[in-house]
C-alpha cells in the first residue's frame, strides 16, 4: 500500500503531502509543476498548480498577467479579441481597428449591425435620412452633397416634376423645350408611342414621331402620293403648288431625271425638252409651258 502512494517521479512518500493524479498516477507537487506546469506568456514564469491558468489557443497566462496590452485593463471574466496575437480589451480594439461612424465618429463595435455606402460605414441606428431623420435601414436612398435621404424626402426636396403627369422625376427623365418629362409620358402627339429613343419632329409645340407627322402635315408627291417629309435635310422639288419627290420628278415619257433640268408641262405630266419635240406626243398639240 505504501508504494500506491509514492510520487511517480521522485518516489518520495506522499503520506501526509498534497499530491496530484495525473493518468491516475500520483505525483508530488514539486514534480508535477517541474513535468507539467505552463509558462506564463508574459512573465515567462511557470504557472503553479495553485494559481488560476487562463488559457486562450494554446497559450497560458496567469490571472493577474492576463491584461490588454494597450490600456492594461484585466481581461479576466471580460470580452476580449486578438490582433497578431496581441490581446486587446473590446473598447481597445475597436478604438484601433474598427470602422468609425460616418455620423457619431464613434468605433462600431464588433459583432454589430452596421451599414455601408462608398466606403463609409454608420451604425444602424446613425444611417438617418438627413431630412426626416427616420432610420433608412435597408430601405431605397439618394445621397446627395454627401447626404442621404429617404427616397420620399428626396422627391419632395430634389426632383424635378413631369410637365405631363406633374409626378417626381427620379429616373429615366427627358428633356424637350427645356423641360422635363417622365420618358413613360414623352410621347407622340397622334399615336401615344414613347418618343425617346426615336427621331421625331414637332409642330405647334406638340412632338410628332416621323410617321404620324408626314400623315397628317406632310404634302403629298404628285407622282407616287406618299408623303414629303422634308426632315432631315431630304430634298424635293417644288412647283406651282405641287411637290415632287427628287427620284419621283422624271420625264413621263422616257423616265430621264429632270433634277436641276429644265422641263415642260403638259396637263398634269413633266416631260423633258427632248420628248417635247416628238410630234407624237400630246405635247405637241399643247402650248409647252
Amino acid at each position: 500500500m505504501g508504494e500506491k502512494y509514492d510520487c511517480m517521479q521522485c518516489k518520495e512518500s506522499l503520506f501526509g503531502q498534497k499530491f496530484i493524479l495525473r493518468e491516475e498516477n500520483p505525483h508530488c507537487i514539486k514534480c508535477y509543476e517541474e513535468l507539467f506546469s505552463h509558462t506564463c506568456e508574459v512573465c515567462q514564469k511557470s504557472i503553479s498548480c495553485t494559481s488560476k491558468d487562463l488559457s486562450y489557443k494554446e497559450r497560458h497566462w496567469h490571472s493577474d498577467c492576463f491584461l490588454c496590452t494597450k490600456c492594461s485593463k484585466s481581461l479576466v471574466d471580460w470580452p476580449f479579441t486578438a490582433k497578431d496575437d496581441v490581446l486587446m480589451c473590446t473598447e481597445c480594439y475597436c478604438d484601433e481597428y474598427s470602422s468609425k461612424c460616418h455620423a457619431c465618429t464613434k468605433p462600431i463595435m464588433p459583432g454589430s449591425k452596421k451599414m455601408e455606402h462608398k466606403g463609409n460605414s454608420w451604425h444602424e441606428n446613425c444611417f438617418t435620412c438627413n431630412s426626416c431623420q427616420q432610420p433608412i435601414g435597408t430601405r431605397n436612398f439618394v445621397q446627395k452633397d454627401a447626404k442621404n435621404y429617404c427616397m420620399s424626402c428626396y422627391e419632395n426636396l430634389f426632383a424635378l416634376q413631369c410637365v405631363q403627369c406633374n409626378k417626381p422625376i427620379t429616373t429615366r427623365g427627358v428633356n424637350y423645350h427645356d423641360q422635363p418629362w417622365h420618358k413613360d409620358c414623352f410621347v407622340c402627339t397622334g399615336c401615344k408611342q414613347q418618343l425617346a429613343g426615336q427621331r421625331f419632329t414637332s409642330r405647334d409645340d406638340f412632338a410628332y414621331c416621323l410617321a404620324c407627322f408626314c400623315n397628317l402635315f406632310a404634302k403629298k408627291c404628285s407622282y407616287c402620293t406618299s408623303p414629303i417629309s422634308g426632315l432631315g435635310g431630304s430634298k424635293y422639288i417644288a412647283f406651282k403648288q405641287r411637290q415632287w419627290h427628287n427620284n419621283c420628278f422624271n420625264c413621263k415619257k422616257c423616265t430621264v431625271s429632270l433634277v436641276g433640268r429644265g422641263f415642260l408641262t403638259c396637263r398634269d405630266d413633266i416631260i423633258c425638252p427632248d420628248c417635247s419635240k416628238d410630234p407624237h406626243h400630246p405635247a405637241a398639240e399643247e402650248e409647252l409651258i
